[in-house]
């Protein structure tokens, strides 16, 4: 392609709202517009990287046995309505006008009903079906890009299996094959648990990126190999100690003691002698959590104990449930209506001082055993940085990341709502044993941009690079120069490379070299008077800035040999 002639509109300034390095390049380099907020048309160089990256995960799909689909965007609301999906997507999804139909944020309903219409007995599994395609999401604050868009494409898979352990060697071929898709993308990649969250199933994995632009937490240690979002992630943590004596709970007096710290400056005890309450309602019901110190309470793995619309009470909901305000809100001597659950941390633990459900008032002494009607222990705090990863084999570091991949043990989640059922070889009928599986294209694009930029531009890898070649044509009034860069443009093309040359004649050397570098492929190849002279061809390797000479008569065979190794 000719620069004189493609469309290519890089651009020195760039808006405002564009924060983080990938938004930043995007637009810069001429990748994509914006059309409005959350939605962007990708002009031709960064359709050019979608389509690589697309065929990278058709190649890794198939080669597990993935059969490719299309299916609608547009989907009947009775689908949904049947898993109870309209309600867990909330206003997240989008609804057409006058119409009982939505856009879909991802087609695990439709998918069933496919195969609850052809999938009717095991020997017709498994079965691994595929599609990219646009999805749509109404994200009320859409930022940094195509990171966090209304519409965007994704990759989704779905497995059929009749056996639990069909659906395990379903998912295990496919985190291999992402394994592979992100390599070939040239990313750095953790893979970390999850919590499945409104997909529902008994387990999942992300496949995530480190980088500052990232809206998820990890916890990490590079010594073990852990790495967890921190929605589930655990550490070696000790328990809270258990004395030898054990003398009755009293109440004491705590003037203006409302927090952890200053209850225990308060009573001149560690901070580790302390526990915390929470108060949350689940539906009507309260719940009181019970934490250890100044341990942070996750409430993602709350929600995974209680379910998704567990919400923190209210203050005037307090004192009707405990008899106190914030503070001074303990577990002994509650209700019998009133579900106590405290963290794992605190099992076993005598010694402690809690609210005592009295302003101002706190109970010590107390044995959780003795004093208090705890009905489960629960992993439920957030991990911190620093602490041992739970192997004990190294410390965890807490770090941003994105999400580009996310896969999920569905289980029978969808097929029992939708009553998608095979019968097995005895003939008794099942509810169909699923996967999902779905990779962000646009975030591997933006992804890629964020682990490979430099204060230039970007930096593309080989195997996601819109061209394979940048070929600078130095002076145009040069006949030599003009003659040697169209010859090296025919052979390279002949050769099967895709050649970006830059023939512009309305433009200075230094401002095609800074174009290079923002555009960013891998190699440039630089014809100029003074290397031409003595027989010479400059070539850049642009990830490492690495420069050196190469013999006109030897340069197609060279620059080839470095494009395909």
């Amino acid at each position: 392609m000719r620069l004189s002639k493609g469309f290519f509109p890089t651009v020195k300034e760039v808006p405002t709202d564009a924060v983080i390095p990938s938004h930043q390049l995007m637009i810069r380099a001429g990748l994509m517009r914006q059309l409005t907020a959350g939605v962007y048309s990708f002009l031709p160089l960064g359709y050019a990287v979608m389509k690589k990256v697309m065929q990278i995960i058709r190649e890794e799909m198939d080669a597990i046995g993935g059969q490719e689909f299309h299916l609608p965007a547009l989907n009947p609301i009775e689908l949904w309505e049947e898993t109870d999906r309209v309600k867990a997507f909330g206003d997240i999804m989008f609804h057409v006008k006058n119409r009982p139909m939505v856009l879909a944020p991802t087609h695990e309903e439709v998918i069933t009903a496919i195969a609850k219409n052809h999938v009717k007995s095991y020997r017709e599994m498994p079965q691994i079906w595929y599609q990219i395609q646009t999805k749509f999401r109404n994200e009320p604050r859409p930022k940094s890009g195509v990171l966090r868009g209304r519409q965007f494409t994704m990759k989704d898979s779905y497995s059929m299996d009749a056996t639990r352990e069909g659906l395990d060697r379903s998912y295990d071929l496919h985190a291999e094959a992402y394994k592979r898709i992100y390599t070939r993308c040239g990313l750095s990649f953790y893979i970390v648990g999850a919590s499945s969250g409104a997909m529902g199933g008994s387990g999942s994995q992300e496949f995530m990126v480190e980088s500052n632009a990232g809206e998820d937490n990890l916890a990490v240690c590079a010594e073990s190999g852990y790495a967890a979002n921190v929605e589930i992630a655990t550490s070696l943590v000790p328990p809270a100690e258990r004395f030898e004596a054990n003398p009755a709970v009293e109440k004491v007096h705590t003037p203006g003691c409302r927090s952890i710290d200053e209850v225990a400056a308060f009573l001149k005890l560690p901070v580790a002698r302390c526990a915390k309450s929470l108060v949350f309602m689940n539906g009507t019901a309260p719940v009181l959590v019970l934490m250890l110190g100044n341990d942070q309470l996750n409430e993602a793995k709350l929600q995974g104990v209680f379910g998704q619309d567990i919400r923190p009470a209210h203050p005037e909901e307090l004192a009707q449930i405990t008899g106190a305000d914030a503070g001074s809100i303990g577990p002994v001597g509650l209700p019998a209506t009133v579900t106590v659950v405290a963290d794992r941390r605190l099992q076993n633990a005598n010694g402690l001082v809690c609210g005592a459900n009295v302003n101002d008032h706190h109970l010590v002494n107390v044995d959780l055993g003795r004093d208090a009607k705890v009905s489960a222990f629960h992993d439920l705090r957030s991990v911190e940085e620093g602490e041992m990863s739970p192997d004990g084999k190294g410390k965890l570091r807490i770090v941003k990341g994105i999400e580009v991949g996310h896969i999920f043990k569905l289980g029978t989640k969808y097929s029992s709502a939708m009553k998608a059922n095979f019968l097995d070889e005895k003939g008794e009928e099942h509810p169909i044993i699923m996967g999902s599986y779905g990779i962000g294209v646009e975030r591997i694009v933006a992804c890629h941009i964020e682990q490979h930029h430099d204060e230039f531009g970007i930096r593309w890898q080989k195997g996601v690079a819109p061209y394979d070649v940048h070929l600078i044509m130095v002076n145009k009034n040069s006949e030599a120069v003009v003659a040697k860069s169209e010859e090296l443009y025919a052979e390279l093309t002949k050769q099967g490379l895709a050649v970006l040359f830059d023939d512009r004649s309305d433009v200075s050397p230094g401002f095609k070299f800074k174009d290079a570098d923002l555009l960013g492929m891998p190699l440039q190849v630089i014809v100029g008077d003074k290397n031409l002279k003595n027989n010479e061809i400059e070539l850049k390797e642009r990830e490492t800035g690495r420069r050196w000479n190469a013999g006109v008569a030897s340069v197609v065979g060279d620059v080839v040999s470095y494009v395909r190794n």
